[in-house]
């Protein structure tokens, strides 16, 4: 049975109990929240990895990287170089979106090599399948689709984005909008386009009952994608997306009742002012489900640095309820990613996850802060390079120029050595 159906029978699996010591929180609240919908455990019935997790409501927020060859470079060592970057810096998951070379081989490299949860995107190895072909993504077969996500989720895939909530209707609502970027969801626009050339209707969702049977028979988690998510802060909050919302929320219901698990994606780019007002709507309207974002980006203007914004939207997102991060790297708009950008994409979604925890209340979090600040206050460096977020840079920063017990920023002026020597009054 999927991890869900033992919830709703009242069985503790052994991943609940693991992902419950883990948490802090007892594995029969546990199981509860995965019965009622509100976290899941993305693990494959035919994949076995180190690191089982859960994401949703109560634990801590999780952080996921995307990796994956383009058409331009297909090469798995260094997608698995990208793999280790990312699991160095603290990811708890991965995303498989590769585009190009082998793309079966370099499913399986990161599948075997992971020992976080392995996510991907099934639609994108049928479209690059096409594409190597020299043919249009609208000449995509609905049964080729099926196929080949049954063939990824028996390879082990943990957990699958699926944009079942791009419809005909919505497409045709989407055609309506004057929106400034119109369509960035790489599988929305496939998706889209092959609704609009075929005048037909989008097979993830005609089929959707086959799609539950796949994932039922694997335990892998949908992650149901936003097709329509913003690209511009200006189309934020707009019909096509809260309309899209709406589908995934009565997906996400009918998934629950066949045991599936769920989680929802979320909005790309939304400024600052409306993000605790999205993720209020998804939770609400979505029955709780775990809510996964990219980012989101409060502004549009910062190419190279999007890391940094994408971190500033999490943080406000984490603490509003949003239970998955999906990183954003400083290659965002602008190129695939190389170790180095994954690196800092991983490190700054972890600190937006963090800032999130603590705002939650998770166990252990705000404590980590006060033992830091003691540390600081002694001038204990090993125990601040221990808490670190990122300890390697924390150190390599504090030994550029150092003289016996302070960083060089103040030197003799130390306010910290020179309020030890104030006397007590």
């Amino acid at each position: 049975m999927t991890q869900l159906e033992a919830a709703r029978k009242g069985i503790i699996t052994p991943e609940m109990k693991k992902i419950a010591a883990d948490e802090f929180m007892e594995a029969e609240k546990l199981m509860c929240l995965i019965a009622d919908g509100k976290v899941v455990i993305p693990k494959n019935k035919n994949r076995d990895f180190a690191q089982v997790m859960g994401i949703g409501r109560g634990l801590r927020t999780k952080v996921n990287a995307n990796i994956g060859t383009s058409g331009d470079r297909p090469f798995i060592d260094c997608e698995l170089d990208k793999l280790k970057a990312a699991l160095d810096a603290g990811t708890d998951s991965v995303m498989d979106l590769s585009t190009g070379g082998d793309l079966e081989a370099v499913r399986r490299a990161i599948l075997e090599a992971s020992p976080v949860m392995v996510g991907a995107v099934p639609l994108y190895a049928v479209a690059a399948e096409l594409a190597m072909a020299d043919k249009n993504t609208e000449m995509m077969d609905p049964e080729v689709l099926l196929r080949s996500i049954e063939k990824q989720c028996e390879q082990g895939i943990d957990y699958i984005t699926v944009h079942c909530g791009v419809t005909k209707e919505s497409v045709a609502r989407m055609d309506r909008t004057d929106r400034v970027c119109g369509i960035v969801s790489r599988g929305g626009s496939i998706t889209a386009n092959w609704i609009r050339r075929n005048g037909k209707e989008n097979p993830l969702y005609e089929y959707y009952e086959d799609l539950l049977d796949i994932a039922y028979k694997y335990d892998v988690t949908l992650s149901l994608g936003d097709g329509f998510r913003p690209g511009a802060i200006a189309d934020a909050s707009d019909r096509a997306q809260i309309d899209e919302l709406i589908i995934l929320g009565e997906l996400a219901k009918r998934a629950k009742e066949r045991d599936v698990q769920v989680i929802i994606e979320g909005p790309g780019h939304v400024p600052l002012n409306q993000i605790e007002a999205n993720m209020t709507l998804q939770k609400t309207l979505c029955d709780g489900a775990p809510f996964y974002i990219l980012g989101p980006l409060p502004t549009d203007i910062a190419p190279g640095y999007d890391h940094i914004t994408a971190a500033i939207g999490g943080a406000i997102a984490g603490a509003a309820g949003a239970d998955f991060l999906c990183y954003v790297t400083p290659a965002e708009h602008l190129c695939l990613p190389d170790e180095n950008d994954v690196r800092e994409g991983v490190i700054a979604s972890r600190i937006a996850g963090h800032i999130a925890d603590i705002a939650k209340g998770y166990p252990g979090a705000m404590e980590r802060n006060i033992l830091m600040s003691k540390y600081r206050k002694e001038l204990n460096w090993e125990g601040m390079f221990s808490l670190a977020i990122d300890p390697a840079k924390a150190r390599e920063k504090f030994e550029r120029n150092r003289d016996v017990d302070s960083c060089s920023m103040c030197g003799k002026l130390c306010a910290v050595k020179i309020d030890k020597k104030l006397p007590t009054i």
